[in-house]
């Protein structure tokens, strides 16, 4: 029995020492690397390094310190998704009287975007003989708390809806001096050049209106967000059905049982994380919210979320929107390193891995190319503000997941992400 427990004390003396030293090991890395950068050194940058093998955090450097997270946000809203919204997306819910069908939206962002062929919603409403839209669940906080909005005209930041259309998105493409055309055509009766377009174009259209006019410019091709109002939405579904639909919905009170089935709700999560899209991130949470709580909201859906399932996490987060555009957000290197290991323990490695980005891939097309496959990991982006959180895999092996977070250097992202490449691929090499 003493034996026993000497070989017990031998080998935890052995782990503190080999955990010991790799903690300094890579704070010699992090100091030389990382915070002696001269882009890194003019802000604030906090390190986060775990190991679940072993349940033991290897680094630790301002990890508990709160940051603009940028997009790292998505993480938390892939998590809510891949929790609530199951294997399929759920395109419509509905309810049938007679011939008369009543749609009730679900905030599903597929309908009608061209990178998703098939179209079951679609296709549905198509069969239907009388079709009404009902205005109960008509969600119309459609900018996220803290957004810039003087980017209301830039394609990243779509406005979010409880029925998408078309991604809430225009397409501007340049033809001659005289003539832009737009996508869907619906809206090329509400827009114009007001002058000759010698070489392209810039957008003109106010805060509060769907109007879209077009000077000379430098744009030959553009995506513009329109304003998701019931009416809009109404013209554009009559605009596609190429029929009316029923005006006098109230008649229908009861809510929707029945359920339309759209896409496989990993092949939104995917263009989520890889391209870091906002409009599927801000869709995504309030689908989530409608199916757990039965209506949309953000606000909601974030505080049961962290008050049930993330109850433990070990910082409580300053979370406000799905995407991450807001900088109201603030997250800690921690929290990230929590919520990975949390989302790879409930629904599995190979799940995760197949929906992050890797090496050369999407938002990581620039970096991590030499050697792909060892990194999945999630990036972020704001002026003076960027981070990547992921797992890292070693070249022994090892399963390790990580959070860098930087805000308010100086310089540009391009020279952080370069310092912290350099810092993940050397933590990779030696371990």
């Amino acid at each position: 029995m003493k034996l026993r427990y000497s070989i017990f004390l031998i080998l935890c003396s052995i782990f503190i020492l080999v955990s010991c030293s790799i903690t300094k090991q890579i704070s010699k890395q992090a100091d030389t690397i990382l915070l002696k950068d001269t882009a890194i050194r003019t802000g604030h940058i906090g390190i986060s390094i775990y190991e679940p093998a072993s349940n033991t955090y290897w680094y630790n450097y301002n990890a508990t310190n709160y940051f603009i997270p940028a997009s790292n946000t998505k993480l938390f809203t892939l998590y809510a998704g891949m929790k609530y919204l199951g294997d399929s997306l759920v395109g419509l819910k509905y309810q049938m009287k007679g011939d008369s069908t009543v749609v009730e939206p679900t905030g599903d962002p597929t309908f009608l975007l061209g990178e998703f062929k098939n179209q079951p919603t679609l296709n549905f409403l198509k069969k239907q003989k009388k079709v009404y839209l009902s205005e109960d669940f008509l969600y119309g906080d459609y900018l996220g708390n803290g957004w810039a909005w003087n980017d209301y005209k830039e394609g990243y930041m779509a406005q979010r809806s409880s029925f998408p259309v078309y991604g809430n998105i225009i397409k501007a493409t340049w033809i001659n001096a005289d003539s832009v055309n737009i996508f869907p055509s619906f809206y090329q009766k509400s827009s114009g050049p007001v002058e000759k377009l010698n070489k392209g174009f810039e957008v003109i259209k106010k805060f509060d209106e769907n109007f879209f006019a077009f000077a000379n410019g430098n744009d030959k091709n553009k995506e513009i967000p329109f304003n998701p109002t019931f009416i809009d939405i109404r013209f554009l579904l009559e605009d596609t059905l190429k029929t009316k639909l029923g005006s006098d919905w109230w008649k229908y009170d009861k809510k929707g049982t029945l359920k339309v089935y759209s896409q496989p709700s990993d092949s939104l999560f995917k263009p989520m994380m890889r391209r870091s899209d906002n409009f599927f991130a801000e869709q995504t949470l309030l689908m989530a919210s409608n199916e757990h709580l039965g209506y949309m909201s953000d606000e909601k859906i974030i505080d049961t979320i962290l008050k049930s399932d993330l109850k433990d996490i070990p910082q409580k987060p300053r979370w406000v929107d799905g995407s991450g555009l807001s900088r109201y957000n603030l997250f800690t290197p921690q929290s990230f390193v929590y919520i990975i290991n949390k989302t790879k323990n409930e629904f599995g490695w190979e799940r995760l891995k197949n929906i992050l980005a890797t090496g050369g891939t999407g938002t990581l097309s620039s970096y991590y190319k030499k050697d792909s496959g060892f990194i999945y990991a999630k990036t972020g982006t704001l002026s003076n503000n960027c981070a990547l959180s992921g797992v890292l895999i070693t070249k022994k092996g090892k399963l390790l997941i990580f959070s860098v977070l930087v805000n308010n250097y100086i310089t540009g992202a391009t020279p952080v992400r370069k310092a912290v490449e350099k810092f993940l691929l050397a933590i990779r090499k030696n371990y």
